[in-house]
């Protein structure tokens, strides 16, 4: 397995000099630091010389702007890119959302080994576009629009108000949603529904059942016989479980949505 070849962007000497430590210490057999820089400027004379780039390290705000700034300045990004940054929810939500690596700072040595690992296994697919989903989730943080999904047959950028809903089975999620051609499309992921709940529940989606999580948007109306079940827009029957029903029944008031 060949060392990926790495850059740090960081305006913190500090921060720079530790992350260099951390992936030295613990990444040596992975990965080999061959360029640094403070600076959008930097980063870009980096990125435009001969120097072989598999990831870079970026801090978000440098000295002379966001890094964002960078990357967009780039025509072509063949190169991985992981953001450390300090703890921000809606920054965090933001890189899930766009499938972009991140690590909190102060950075732990596990979570790096696991990011690199990952890198290890895998080469930089659609870095651009997940890179603009990026850039648009995070400068709205209230209003997230769209999300990146890695499924099993490929990547699809898909906007969250089309999905319908989750099912999970396993260690992998199903997810339902609203395709081109107005048909019910599925995408399958290698990840467990739970995951999808931590993202999506903020966007007026509910877990209803174990296996079965549903865009509130979706719902055709609840019917209260035989258990309790929901009929959604595109057809299916969705049990809800009775331990979530009470909950799930209060938030069908504060909709006003239809019962029966």
């Amino acid at each position: 397995m060949s060392v990926l070849k790495a850059v740090i962007i960081e305006d913190e000497l500090d921060s720079r000099e530790n992350l260099k430590n951390l992936l030295g210490k613990y990444c040596s057999d992975l990965i080999q630091v061959v360029g640094e820089g403070e600076s959008v400027q930097q980063g870009l004379e980096l990125i435009n010389s001969d120097l072989e780039i598999d990831v870079m390290f970026l801090d978000i705000r440098l000295k002379d702007g966001l890094s964002f700034q960078m990357l967009e300045q780039v025509d072509e990004i063949d190169f991985e890119v992981i953001f450390a940054t300090a703890y921000n929810r809606f920054a965090v939500d933001a890189f899930r959302y766009s499938a972009i690596g991140y690590l909190l700072k102060p950075i732990n040595p596990d979570d790096l080994v696991d990011t690199v690992n990952r890198l290890s296994h895998s080469k930089p697919r659609m870095m651009k576009r997940r890179l603009d989903i990026l850039n648009q989730n995070y400068s709205k943080p209230n209003a997230f629009e769209k999300m990146c999904i890695y499924a099993t047959d490929g990547i699809y950028f898909v906007n969250i108000k089309d999905i319908i809903r989750c099912e999970g089975e396993d260690n992998y999620t199903h997810v339902f949603m609203v395709g081109k051609d107005g048909k019910t499309q599925r995408i399958t992921i290698s990840k467990t529904i739970k995951e999808y709940e931590t993202l999506l529940s903020p966007m007026n989606f509910y877990r209803v059942h174990k296996s079965h999580l549903v865009n509130m948007n979706f719902i055709d109306r609840f019917v209260k016989g035989d258990g309790g079940y929901l009929l959604m827009e595109d057809g299916m029957k969705i049990d809800v479980s009775r331990r979530r029903r009470a909950l799930f029944m209060d938030t069908l008031k504060q909709l006003q949505l239809t019962t029966s």
